[in-house]
């Protein structure tokens, strides 16, 4: 690959979720998964590292994202919803073409701090516009949709080097999630939606594992600080700030997790509500809120984690994109290329990573969508590579199986 481095309600499928699943996809986290194992220093350097997956469910526009303002047929497919790099409610800037979406200073302040990278036209291996396919096959690691049960991460954590670990996760919320789903079991589940279910989330989940696992109990309590949350102080999401407050929420109480000596080194959240059909927003509105939400959960992380920071890799990721054209709603439908984020004390960041494809209609895939140029299972070998150093062979043929063709991304760690 060449690249350049620059230093209301979506569809007949969404309607037909189970009354329960509907319920709990209310605007905040669905899920918060973790996956325990020992302290896991690297021999050679002394690092202890980390990775959270980020999902972002429902199809973010990574045109509105990181727009690339710098592409002349940019402002006329986005129209009244693109941004600009001047005016009230500027972008960001992040180089001399792309600039980032108002609503996310903080991972702007990781950018210029190189803490924080953009991979731009990025897709899986997926080409239609099913929610729950593209889910499938974002979570599965498999080229096409409906192949096993098992998920990518959980792969990864099956090939890790062997030795005394615990490869059981514990998931918090509707469902286990497919991408932490597989041979090894979790140690426990609990049917809490956020953000209904903030407030006294801290303390059921410490009643349910202190009966079921004394030591895991102890941990929890440890790592989320449930004494002051059963205070009632900063665990509780403030009146009226809805989905955006649980997604802060959710990064707190897994930062605070994870940075636990004992804690877990590898977890998934996701965050729903991407969906953005109809009245997206430009610089402010909906999608702006959620970026915000999205922007405030990396900042949770950064502080909670404290020194683990250092050695944490976040990588954000949605099942594909949406339409380079707005549409009759002043919104953008299911598309294909679109955004990956990664953000940590361990990115080798400051760069938007981009083999840009245009946006002039003969560029755009089907002449409606932005062309993916970089497959995401590379992103993803390429963080897995450094971070937990497993092969390359390791990674084309379990974690992502068939897919030997797609090299690791060089250099997406530090």
């Amino acid at each position: 690959m060449t690249s350049m481095e620059t230093t209301t309600g979506c569809c007949e499928e969404m309607r037909s979720l189970p009354t329960t699943r509907r319920a709990a996809l209310l605007a905040g986290a669905s899920f918060a998964a973790w996956a325990y194992l020992p302290k896991f220093a690297r021999a050679a350097d002394g690092r202890d590292p980390r990775l959270v997956l980020v999902i972002l469910r429902g199809a973010l526009d990574g045109l509105a994202t990181v727009a690339p303002t710098g592409d002349p047929d940019y402002a006329g497919l986005h129209g009244a919803i693109a941004l600009s790099s001047s005016g009230p409610n500027a972008a960001l800037p992040l180089d001399n073409f792309f600039s980032l979406h108002p609503a996310m200073p903080e991972f702007s302040r990781m950018y210029r701090e190189k803490k924080a990278a953009v991979i731009h036209a990025v897709a899986t291996p997926y080409r239609d516009r099913s929610h729950f396919d593209g889910q499938d096959v974002l979570e599965s690691g498999f080229a096409g949709p409906g192949r096993v049960q098992s998920g990518w991460l959980n792969r990864a954590l099956e090939g890790l080097p062997k030795g005394e670990r615990v490869t059981s996760g514990l998931a918090v919320g509707p469902i286990t999630p497919l991408v932490l789903r597989g041979a090894a079991p979790t140690v426990g589940w609990a049917p809490l939606a956020l953000p209904q279910a903030s407030e006294d989330t801290a303390m059921r989940l410490l009643d349910l594992y202190q009966h079921r696992d004394a030591a895991l109990g102890s941990a929890l309590k440890q790592g989320l600080a449930f004494d002051k949350a059963a205070q009632g102080d900063d665990m509780k999401p403030k009146p009226g700030t809805g989905g955006v407050a649980a997604m802060r929420l959710a990064a707190r109480g897994a930062a605070r997790l994870m940075a636990a000596d004992n804690g877990p080194r590898i977890g998934a959240l996701a965050f729903d509500g991407w969906d953005t059909h109809a009245n997206e927003g430009g610089s402010v509105g909906r999608l702006a809120q959620l970026l915000g939400g999205l922007d405030g959960a990396l900042a949770e992380f950064e502080t909670a984690l404290g020194p683990r920071w250092r050695d944490t890799v976040i990588v954000v990721a949605t099942e594909f994109g949406r339409t380079a054209r707005i549409n009759g709603t002043q919104g953008t439908d299911h598309g294909t290329g679109t955004v990956a984020l990664l953000a940590g004390g361990a990115v080798n960041g400051g760069r938007v990573i981009a083999d840009w494809p245009g946006l002039k209609p003969a560029s755009l895939h089907q002449g409606r969508d932005l062309a993916p140029t970089t497959d995401l299972r590379a992103v993803m070998k390429g963080v897995l590579k450094d971070q937990f150093g497993l092969a390359e062979k390791v990674l084309a043929e379990s974690v992502f199986p068939d897919s030997a063709t797609v090299k690791p991304m060089q250099g997406l760690v530090t």
